[in-house]
């Protein structure tokens, strides 16, 4: 593995993107959403999915410049239909109006279609954090989860993110797929040629499979069984139903080069103004002391600290940010034969990194 200046691989997914249609502006937004992934040792969300983005952009299944249109329905609810644009781009907008919306009425409820793949749902919720605004995140996805008692894939692995602002120290910031592991890992396991763990995934059959291509044509566990199922429907509800996208296996995956359709990938976000609740100051030493309780529970046997989450991914993310992004030979390949197809040269990597 090869470590990579963060500036330089910005730049390139910039120029890769708007090669390809891409306005600056919304360009950035992606790289940036990207990298913050690889930065915090997310890699199955980073810039690896550049490169399918990038196929989708080339053969008009994703449109570079959508024309996205906001519906404010009351003073806190906010429709969004995202003209099939980027993910990234449709729901950071969304995400801005959103918080401008919580600031003046207290939540905002925002259900966006017409979307696409949009990266680790916590970028949006660390976005809101840094305005003093709580969030929860939704997606839903192409079909990766059976349905419990099933064997074929029907609803997405559908994550489910919450950010909490924490002032001076690493906002909370939860997220999770609603199967065991992010289909993501499932992908890029694949494309390292690496084995997948036990209890991941199942092959078309239905049996426990430690192969990533028979796991992709197969489905992914949900997480802690049918609650996992109850959990993926619940989100299918919210950021498909509710938003007016697609739903269940009805969502396209842009990862399938023979469909011609959009995706149509739903997403649903729900701010909160904190200061709307209580004074700032009073949430901020409640949950300090949270914390700090949390914390000094007795620990148990091989662990030195308790950490709460959202800690790991900003250590990782400072480390990363000194050292560089870590790359596979795989990714790599992938991200030259990518800049070669639009006529940009991936950068020299900074130096060699053994884990």
């Amino acid at each position: 593995m090869s470590n990579f200046q963060v500036d330089v691989l910005k730049s390139f997914a910039i120029q890769v993107l708007t090669s390809l249609g891409v306005t600056h502006e919304d360009a950035a937004v992606v790289a940036d959403a990207l990298l913050r992934a690889n930065l915090e040792g997310v890699d199955s969300h980073g810039l690896s999915r550049l490169v399918v983005y990038s196929k989708r952009l080339k053969d008009s299944r994703i449109n570079p410049t959508p024309d996205i249109r906001f519906d404010k329905q009351g003073e806190s609810v906010l429709t969004v239909d995202g003209d099939n644009g980027l993910g990234h781009v449709v729901s950071s907008k969304a995400v801005e109006k959103g918080i401008e919306m919580a600031k003046e009425s207290g939540m905002a409820g925002i259900s966006i279609k017409n979307s696409n793949h949009f990266g680790t749902a916590s970028y949006y919720c660390q976005k809101s954090c840094d305005h003093r605004i709580a969030a929860i995140a939704y997606t839903n996805s192409p079909p990766g989860i059976a349905p419990w008692g099933g064997r074929k894939a029907f609803f997405g692995t559908n994550p489910i993110a919450f950010g909490f602002p924490n002032e001076n120290n690493p906002p909370v910031i939860i997220d999770l797929s609603t199967s065991v592991v992010a289909r993501g890992k499932i992908i890029l396991a694949d494309k390292q040629g690496e084995q997948i763990p036990d209890g991941w995934a199942l092959d078309e059959n239905g049996e426990m499979t430690n192969n990533p291509g028979d796991a992709l044509n197969g489905s992914v566990m949900p997480l802690g069984g049918a609650k996992g199922y109850a959990l993926a429907l619940a989100v299918e509800i919210l950021a498909g139903v509710l938003s007016g996208a697609a739903f269940g296996p009805n969502v396209n995956s842009i990862y399938q080069e023979s469909s011609k359709e959009p995706a149509n990938v739903g997403h649903f976000f729900i701010l909160m103004d904190i200061e709307k609740f209580m004074p700032y100051e009073t949430f901020q030493f409640s949950l300090d002391q949270l914390i700090q309780q949390l914390k000094e529970t007795p620990k148990a046997s091989g662990y030195e600290e308790i950490r709460y989450p959202g800690e790991r991914r900003t250590k990782e993310y400072h480390n990363n940010l000194e050292k560089g992004i870590h790359l596979s030979e795989s990714v790599q390949g992938e991200l030259i034969s990518l800049g070669n197809m639009v006529n940009i040269p991936f950068p020299q990597p900074m130096s060699s990194y053994i884990k």
